[in-house]
């Protein structure tokens, strides 16, 4: 189970990440909510910690944020103590659960152990879509059956895409969710990534499901219609 503490108080994050490596989690800390948002965009995290204080992006707005975006990790939100409205925000904005601050962290290790045992009996890793399908925990795709080879960062990409199947996704968020580490927006670099995916994704079948929105981004076909556009190797 992949967990990520956002928290920017540097002893309790290293103590709660500690407990949690310590308790057989994969735990990683992002110590404010710009980082923490580029982690999300880019990482299936099943679980997240999330304190409501953050600096640069507070916890409730990072929530509805990822709720909007098909964000499907469990969040326990971290809440200053008597602070009643922010736990009403955070149950409201999409939060599984809530400690208040100081909190003992054999009770936040029970109330993670509680989440994952949910998970356990509800996730599915296939995503379907149309004849395609993506096995988010093998990392493997095929379509109509057939296996298709992608590399990484083309798998990143198309499942970034399909965990937002039907909304087009921007070149800024694209690049946010995937790329941030690269350094400046490259909407080139985006542009390749996708001829390499249609080339294996659609090329050979119907309909194409990796759309073009012109001057907005891309998206993968949904079930309802849209006025975007197949990419071609003359769009791009």
């Amino acid at each position: 189970m992949r967990i990520l503490v956002v928290e920017d108080q540097p002893p309790l994050a290293r103590a709660v990440r500690q407990a949690l490596e310590e308790d057989g989690y994969e735990a990683e800390v992002a110590t404010d909510g710009e980082q923490a948002d580029a982690r999300v965009g880019r990482t299936a995290y099943d679980l997240i910690v999330l304190d409501v204080m953050l600096p640069k992006v507070d916890g409730l707005t990072l929530l509805s944020r990822w709720r909007r975006a098909g964000v499907g990790a469990h969040v326990i939100m971290l809440t200053a103590k008597g602070r009643t409205a922010d736990k009403v925000a955070g149950l409201d904005r999409g939060a599984d659960d809530y400690l208040a601050k100081p909190f003992a962290v054999d009770e936040l290790l029970a109330r993670v152990r509680a989440l994952a045992r949910r998970t356990h009996t509800k996730s599915d890793p296939i995503r379907r879509i149309h004849d395609l399908e993506i096995d988010t925990a093998a990392h493997t795709v095929t379509r109509s059956g057939r296996p298709i080879e992608l590399t990484p960062r083309e798998f990143a990409l198309l499942d970034f895409l399909a965990a937002r199947a039907g909304r087009v996704v921007t070149h800024d968020a694209i690049w946010r969710g995937l790329y941030d580490e690269l350094g400046e927006p490259n909407s080139n670099l985006i542009a390749v990534y996708i001829r390499y995916l249609r080339k294996k994704v659609d090329v050979g079948f119907d309909p194409p499901l990796i759309l073009s929105k012109w001057g907005e981004g891309y998206m993968l076909r949904g079930t309802e219609p849209t006025d975007a556009q197949p990419v071609t190797d003359e769009d791009e």
